[in-house]
Parts: C-alpha cells; sequence; structure tokens
C-alpha cells in the first residue's frame, strides 16, 4: 500500500508535464477497458523533476495499454490505433497505445523469448525489464488518479533503476538503461542478477 502523500508528490510532480496530463485527460474520453498510461513518461517525468530538467526532456513516446481480451485481431486494435492518431493529433508527443491481451502473439518474434499471455493490464505492467518501469496512472470517471505501483515508488524518485527479471532478457533491460544513463547520468543502474542469467543457459 502506498502512502497517500506519496501519491500526492506523484501527481503534483506529473502535472508538471502538461504534455502527460493532457494524454491522460484525451484517452479517458476512449473508453478503452483497462486502460493505464505506463511506463518512460511517467517515471522519467519525475527523473526530469527531481534533477530539475525539462520535465519532458528525454521522454521518447507516451505508452497507453489497454486490455481486450474479447478481440485479439490485429484489426480491431489497428481501429484503437487509428482512433488514437486522431485524438492526440496536434500534441507535441508521440502516444502509442497497445492492447495488451495481444502481446503474446508478437513478443517472441521480436525479442526472442516466449511470452505466456497477460491476464490484464497489471500483469503487464508487472513484466517490465526494470521494476522501476513498473508504474501505470489512470485517470477516472471521477477525476481522481488511479495508480499502479506494485514496487513502490521509493525507486523512481530516488533514480534507481533495478532489474525485474521475470519476462525480458537481460539485453532488453541493460541497451534500455544505457540509454537511460546517457540521458540522466544521476541514475543509479543496478546489474542483471548473474544467477537468472546462468538458467537461462548459453
Amino acid at each position: 500500500m502506498i502512502p497517500d502523500e506519496e501519491l500526492d508528490l506523484l501527481r503534483t510532480v506529473l502535472s508538471r508535464n502538461t504534455v502527460l496530463t493532457e494524454v491522460l485527460a484525451r484517452t479517458a474520453t476512449m473508453g478503452l477497458p483497462g486502460w493505464y498510461l505506463t511506463a518512460g513518461c511517467l517515471f522519467q517525468t519525475v527523473w526530469n523533476v527531481v534533477t530539475r530538467r525539462p520535465p519532458t526532456h528525454g521522454i521518447k513516446d507516451y505508452d497507453v495499454f489497454y486490455f481486450d481480451a474479447g478481440d485479439l485481431s490485429w484489426e480491431a486494435e489497428d481501429a484503437v490505433i487509428r482512433a488514437g492518431r486522431e485524438l492526440f493529433a496536434g500534441l507535441p508527443a508521440e502516444v502509442e497505445i497497445r492492447n495488451e491481451a495481444r502481446v503474446h502473439l508478437w513478443y517472441e518474434q521480436k525479442f526472442g523469448v516466449p511470452c505466456a499471455p497477460h491476464t490484464s493490464t497489471e500483469a503487464a505492467i508487472d513484466r517490465f525489464a526494470a521494476t522501476t518501469c513498473c508504474l501505470g496512472v489512470r485517470l477516472e470517471a471521477d477525476g481522481r488518479w488511479r495508480v499502479y505501483a506494485p514496487h513502490g515508488l521509493s525507486d523512481v524518485f530516488d533514480l534507481v533503476v533495478r532489474p525485474n527479471p521475470v519476462l525480458a532478457p537481460r539485453f532488453v533491460y541493460e541497451t534500455k538503461a544505457a540509454r537511460w544513463r546517457e540521458l540522466w547520468p544521476e541514475l543509479t543502474v543496478l546489474p542483471w542478477p548473474e544467477t537468472t542469467s546462468s538458467m537461462e543457459g548459453p
């Protein structure tokens, strides 16, 4: 359970990024099941505020996850992506929308390891390459922010990048961490656990 004061601080900090708050507001109008704004745009906004950089510094895109297991066709997901493209037109940001119920259909081809089907958007967030990435926020109908942070917020605010070896291969974590260190040299990047690496085989 995350203390209310930490949640309040997170909202205050993320609200410094007006692009982020606009993405939240517009996504809330789409009616996507189980959606969250997630990953880099969140923790990188925190890093920027903590290190006194512009709030949007280094943010490559804004990831919106949703979960619709009722239709796993590419056509259904593409229709949502195209609707989002129109909705977010004019924003100085790239917004990527993905149905997390479909990830297992393409993950192995892209990353080289199989992925069991996700059971929810939260389950997908749980499998990010770094625990620091495991963060999601959405805007509820009553205007409240719903925050999903299974590993808490301490590492995010302390600029610690911690591996999460549950799905993504080691190279994914190390590639991302190297990019982040170039943009935020203050980060402490913890190493991938060697025991996990040895279990993966040669």
